[in-house]
């Protein structure tokens, strides 16, 4: 393994569903398994050993809960758990969660959050950050477009989202790529963050006379502005 792999802990107390998971991650170019443990016990001394880049937790263990481990790692975690409500779901994210999959899940969603994880680490790897890469490493840690029985519609409404922008040729905020697709502006900005994130559009901040800075939106320079975007 290279010496820039990140390193990863496993904890599980099925350990069937913790190998799973040790293959996942040694599948996905840049991750190197680094423990694999059943408990709480474990997971604390195996750290202690070995500090790791990221901790891959269940939430319910033999001997204690996942949630309260995850806030006293000091390294970034995933929770992989069966517990779906709301409260432990909350508790999670609170404790330091920087996401969450409820089992059982697909191996490639847990391949697809590590490599989105990746690209998190090679954003907030570079010192310091403008509000826009902030964004967009956020933004790279939930990747959209998920739901398979809505890939088609959702790639329309992409599609005429950066139509929009390419005719537009200037900026444009979230409110107003809404007006202009016909969409609300909470779905265009969760277009337009995924856009960001993905290297198509570039985000910077509209400054007003009062009140906040807004954000706006524009195609990457890079990007071939003469059709559009296709998968």
């Amino acid at each position: 393994m290279g010496g820039s792999d990140l390193t990863v802990l496993v904890v599980d107390d099925d350990f069937r569903v913790a190998e799973l998971h040790a293959q996942v991650v040694s599948s996905v170019p840049g991750f190197v398994v680094s423990a694999v443990a059943g408990n709480v016990a474990e997971a604390r001394a195996a750290v202690r050993d070995s500090p790791v880049d990221l901790a891959l937790v269940d939430v319910y263990l033999p001997d204690g809960s996942g949630v309260d481990l995850i806030r006293t790692l000091s390294c970034d975690s995933f929770v992989l758990g069966a517990a779906g409500d709301g409260a432990t779901v909350r508790a999670a994210l609170a404790a330091g969660a920087l996401v969450y999959l409820v089992k059982p899940f697909a191996n490639t969603e847990l391949a697809r959050r590590l490599a989105a994880y990746t690209q998190y680490r090679r954003i907030v790897g570079a010192g310091e950050l403008t509000q826009a890469e902030i964004d967009t490493a956020l933004a790279a840690l939930r990747p959209a477009l998920s739901s398979q029985p809505m890939v088609q519609t959702r790639s329309a409404t992409k599609d005429l989202v950066l139509q929009k922008l390419r005719e537009s040729g200037r900026h444009l905020s979230a409110g107003e790529v809404a007006v202009e697709v016909g969409v609300s502006r909470a779905t265009a900005q969760r277009y337009l963050a995924a856009l960001v994130a993905k290297g198509q559009l570039r985000m910077r901040l509209r400054y007003g006379s009062t009140g906040r800075p807004e954000q706006e939106y524009s195609l990457e320079p890079t990007r071939d502005r003469q059709s559009p975007d296709r998968p």
